[in-house]
């Protein structure tokens, strides 16, 4: 949808509107293992990177790249950095864990239909500080919100989407050939699923549990006590 098709349709969100909005983030999953061996029309490819390229950037940066990998050899050997890259991480693992964790699918690299490293070239804004002269970390953070919007919209079109952060920045970016001051921020595996699971992976399979919202909201400064109405509003919600 172009940018004055969406302004034809108003400001305001109808329910429906509302109501799929929140559906994309509810039911966003970081897909392991339910993809189909099915390819990813470009059209559709092409709605999900426009979604990341319209993404917030502090200072209007846009410091993004998209790296598209289809190349099965590339991605057996991206695989290969993976599976290196969860031997060093294993000893790190509390030992009564290390079992569930060597079971745990954590990528789907060459099941998926395609792969997408999406990078930040740290020199894009160098010619300008705004919003970055204290924290000039915010065009990763950027970058980050560019792999959000991916990740919703991949969503609202029925495509998974796994993020691979087991995997060694340097060893990523030879094997890429990524310039020494573009910074790797995210390796997506992308492609059709045969399923959505109701639950994220690593809960269903009791690595891990949401935690209680209304523990994490605080009042005026941190572990501030109060805000108690709103955090009545959230446990009405289902309260995580």
């Amino acid at each position: 949808m172009t940018a004055a098709a969406i302004a034809a349709c108003g400001d305001d969100f109808d329910q429906l509107a509302r109501d799929a909005v929140y559906r994309a983030m509810f039911t966003r999953r970081d897909v392991r293992s339910h993809f189909v061996p099915d390819d990813l029309d470009d059209c559709v490819l092409a709605r999900l990177l426009t979604a990341a390229h319209h993404a917030p950037s502090v200072g209007y940066m846009q410091p993004w790249n998209f790296i598209v990998i289809r190349d099965a050899e590339r991605r057996r050997q991206v695989r290969d950095l993976f599976l290196a890259a969860r031997e060093q991480e294993l000893p790190a693992i509390e030992a009564e864990r290390q079992a569930l964790y060597r079971k745990l699918k954590l990528e789907g690299i060459c099941e998926s239909a395609l792969n997408l490293c999406i990078t930040c070239d740290r020199r894009r804004s160098k010619d300008s500080p705004l919003g970055r002269w204290h924290n000039p970390e915010m065009d990763l953070y950027s970058t980050v919100c560019a792999v959000q919007n991916f990740w919703l919209a991949a969503r609202a079109e029925g495509v998974g989407v796994g993020w691979v952060s087991i995997i060694e920045t340097e060893a990523l970016k030879r094997l890429l050939a990524i310039p020494e001051h573009v910074t790797p921020i995210a390796y997506l595996c992308v492609g059709r699923v045969s399923e959505f699971a109701p639950k994220p992976d690593l809960e269903a399979h009791g690595w891990g549990k949401r935690l209680p919202l209304p523990e994490l909201v605080m009042s005026e400064t941190f572990c501030g006590a109060g805000e108690a109405p709103l955090k009545s509003a959230i446990a009405r919600l289902g309260g995580s």
